[in-house]
């Protein structure tokens, strides 16, 4: 797989000798159990696979470059490059302007765009609308596009389905920067419709099956389907794709579900249910899969508590955070600097989107074992800060600089 160039202040030493340890042990990615760091009182399980993905490092290579290669010019992204706090403040030190904030509401006027401005898209991608509009100005819109491949995948299958006269279902969050874009990129060739999650799609079953009479569909899913949507003639024949970052079981449960929802409406059989419904297969992206996975096998070993780094608006961190907090308790976490102490720390609850604070989030107990993983566009520098933090409670904050050592 190709390497990046990614600024050094995001990378680990530590870290970076650690997974290249685990490649070596496991070049087929077979092996989904944590590493085990065990420094005597405090033991940390780190999950198999975490941190920087494929499209982040090459947004952030593409994003970087375009701002050393190009003084004095100004420089613009349509919104958050990706969903990391740091990476975005680094960006906007460096001069970079955003266009939009995550919910698509303006910051900078289109018309005080000039044509010889460069404006980066995004890892999420962007709406056709916003293509458009950027070429209008004479501003050549994917000069300097750092989409995700792995989302320009999902786009394609639901060109490819729609040129098959299906209706494309995508599960995501429909406020989400790469919803938007897949919905855009979706609708302009086929009926399209947002669910968001498991309850969302059996409602949507029931226009399929006719429990629902399809005047009602606009109202519940006000905002969630496209221009002209037909919801007695548009559910006929379907196909799932999804947010690349969403919950892996998740999706799969929606498409198994829409998928017998067909079958019983329609009299289908096993060799006949592509008449009506799609085969899309998992259009997750790799590191979405991985991490995912490694977080499930990660919580088969018995721990005191879970702790996750990542953005607080990042989707696949949160979904991260959601697989820990049904086994055990979870903190999630933008940066070492969160944890204030061996007893306090500051955390965020993305249920109710806040942050609070607990006190003796460390158990008081002669060995702890904490569970550690990142989201996909976190860096693996705050992973390892997070490490050393913990570890200057116990005064071993040297042992990191021994592991990072290893061969």
């Amino acid at each position: 797989m190709k390497t990046f160039n990614v600024p050094v202040i995001y990378r680990s030493p530590l870290i970076s000798a650690i997974k290249n340890q685990r490649k070596q042990e496991d070049r087929m990615k077979k092996d989904f159990t944590p590493t085990e760091l065990d420094f005597g009182p405090i033991r940390i399980l780190l999950a198999r696979h975490f941190g920087f993905c494929y499209g982040v490092e090459n947004a952030i290579e593409i994003a970087f470059k375009t701002v050393d290669e190009n003084p004095g010019k100004r420089i613009f992204l349509l919104s958050e490059m990706i969903h990391n706090p740091h990476v975005n403040n680094d960006l906007l030190g460096r001069g970079v302007q955003f266009i939009m904030d995550t919910s698509g509401n303006q910051l900078v006027p289109w018309e005080s765009l000039q044509h010889d401005d460069i404006v980066i898209i995004p890892a999420f991608g962007t709406t056709l609308e916003t293509e458009r509009q950027l070429a209008l100005l004479g501003i050549e819109p994917l000069k300097y596009n750092t989409t995700c491949p792995f989302v320009e995948r999902v786009w394609n299958k639901a060109e490819q389905i729609g040129k098959k006269n299906y209706t494309v279902i995508v599960h995501g969050k429909p406020k989400h920067e790469e919803t938007r874009a897949t919905f855009s990129h979706s609708q302009a060739g086929t009926p399209t419709v947002v669910v968001k999650d498991i309850k969302e799609a059996a409602l949507l079953a029931e226009f399929i099956n006719g429990q629902r009479k399809p005047d009602e569909f606009y109202d519940l899913f006000k905002g969630q389907y496209s221009p002209g949507f037909d919801a007695a003639a548009d559910l006929q024949r379907v196909g799932v794709v999804n947010q690349t970052t969403m919950l892996a079981t998740e999706t799969q449960a929606i498409a198994d579900y829409i998928r017998q929802v067909m079958m019983a409406t329609f009299g289908l059989t096993e060799a006949t249910v592509g008449e009506r419904f799609a085969d899309t297969r998992d259009t997750l992206c790799y590191a979405t899969n991985d991490n995912q996975t490694a977080v499930t096998g990660m919580l088969l070993e018995p721990a005191d508590l879970a702790i996750v780094v990542g953005g607080y608006n990042s989707s696949n961190t949160s979904h991260l955070v959601e697989l820990c907090e049904e086994k055990l308790p979870t903190y999630f976490i933008s940066s070492p600097e969160h944890i204030l102490s061996g007893s306090a720390i500051n955390h965020w609850d993305f249920h109710h989107k806040r942050e609070i604070s607990s006190n003796s989030f460390l158990p008081e107990k002669d060995r702890i074992t904490i569970l550690l993983t990142s989201g996909a566009s976190c860096p693996d520098a705050l992973v390892e800060g997070v490490i050393r933090r913990l570890l200057s409670f116990y005064g071993l904050e040297h042992k990191a600089d021994e592991l990072a050592t290893i061969d």
